[in-house]
């Protein structure tokens, strides 16, 4: 044990309880197979580690200790429970012999079944009983470790909402006795589908705020990177999820570029780009090998990496290859035909063949109704028909994008953008 200050040791538990917490809940969930109820106990564990480290000093295992304690208290709990249930009076005595055998293996405790665990875990917070907002708010709360206000404040949620989902979340899947499994075969590959779908939608909400007064929420970045990367570790023969990591990986390498001194949006093409994290490229650019090598270079997240990755190989804006991109795109058209794909790809094409050709491909788009309320779509018709010269349909277009965002620094940058039709 190591001696430390009250101040010190509530700060090193807040740090191990970030670092843990998701091994620790999929440890107990294995256990009494309900993701609330071990939420509850390792919320327990804390509980006891915020009484008891500060006197007796941090564990030389933090995590072990933690895992160890919610065990005890599982116990404990499926005692109380046998007049009720003989089943956990039978888990009960179970959990009982396995404690007698693990400790004092304290590593053992934490590490037993742990890729498992947590594989069920992720599979568990984006099962399909769950809609997408239940799922982010699940995935971040029991995977991201992140506390009901941190969430609530990255989605400009309020506490009570988001306090509401997660309770909502856990009582239907235990009203839906969904098993505590990783699913197999052909339900393997779409329940992962929806996971990767979860990850990526917390990094874009970081990465792309949708509303609020800041352009990125960089935390929601790191949480969605971290989630991936855990992931990657536990699926490593699946492709997608090394083209998601790639994907994420090489934007996130943008984060310092992307903001100006005062917060303002600073756009792709305007960017310092020796400010970009190199470092974060070159995993990207690694992911994205790794994803290709499995035969997965004509997924979904290994094509909008692979687009990524030519801007990532550009050292000046100048030398990006559009073309490629272009065809990037016309590939991801195939595999995911969407008209937000439909819409980059137009972006490209402006960039390889002149804004003309761009703006005759978003022109089909404008009478696209998932498209009617998307601010990109007047901002991208803006930027080509200021290319072209006609600044007074530049400018309408600008104002209407920025009528349609609901981000104030975005707002900000698309009225500025007007003014310049203005004086132009």
């Amino acid at each position: 044990m190591v001696a430390v200050t009250a101040t010190d040791t509530h700060r090193t538990i807040d740090a191990v309880w970030r670092i843990e917490s998701a091994r620790l809940i999929a440890g107990i969930a294995r256990i009494v197979h309900d993701v609330g109820i071990a939420e509850d106990l390792a919320q327990d564990a804390l509980v006891a580690a915020l009484e008891q480290w500060p006197g007796a000093g941090i564990p030389d295992n933090p995590g072990a200790w933690l895992m160890a304690t919610a065990k005890h208290r599982a116990i404990d709990q499926l005692r109380r429970n046998t007049l009720h249930e003989r089943k956990h009076a039978q888990i009960g005595h179970e959990l009982e012999s396995q404690q007698e055998r693990a400790v004092p293996d304290l590593d053992a405790a934490i590490d037993d079944h742990v890729g498992d665990d947590l594989l069920r875990l992720v599979f568990i917070s984006c099962h399909p009983v769950l809609s997408t907002e239940a799922q982010v708010a699940l995935t971040l709360r029991l995977l991201g470790g992140l506390t009901t206000d941190e969430i609530a404040r990255a989605f400009l949620v309020s506490e009570p909402t988001i306090a509401q989902r997660i309770v909502r979340a856990k009582r239907t899947l235990a009203d839906a006795r969904v098993p505590f499994e990783v699913p197999r075969g052909a339900e393997f590959s779409e329940r992962l589908s929806s996971v990767l779908q979860v990850i990526y939608l917390i990094f874009n909400e970081g990465y792309s705020a949708t509303a609020g007064d800041d352009w990125m929420r960089p935390e929601l970045c790191q949480d969605a990177l971290r989630l991936g990367r855990i992931l990657a570790g536990l699926v490593p023969q699946e492709p997608e999820v090394h083209g998601l990591v790639a994907l994420m990986e090489m934007h996130a390498s943008r984060s310092r570029a992307r903001v100006g001194p005062g917060g303002e949006p600073v756009l792709l093409l305007d960017q310092d780009r020796a400010r970009w994290d190199h470092v974060l490229v070159r995993r990207g650019l690694a992911a994205l090998e790794r994803a290709e090598q499995l035969g997965g270079a004509k997924g979904p997240y290994a094509l909008q990496a692979a687009i990524v990755a030519c801007h990532a190989r550009a050292r000046t804006a100048d030398a990006t290859d559009w073309t490629r991109i272009a065809a990037l795109y016309d590939e991801l058209a195939r595999v995911t035909p969407s008209p937000i794909v439909d819409l980059n790809r137009a972006v490209a094409v402006g960039m390889a063949q002149g804004p003309a050709a761009g703006l005759e491909l978003v022109d089909a788009l404008t009478a696209e109704p998932t498209l009617k309320s998307y601010h990109l779509l007047p901002s991208v018709r803006g930027d080509l028909l200021a290319k072209l010269g006609r600044s007074d349909e530049a400018r309408a277009e600008f104002e209407r994008a920025a009528s349609l965002t609901r981000n104030a620094r975005e707002r900000e940058l698309l009225l500025g953008r007007a003014a310049a039709m203005t004086s132009a």
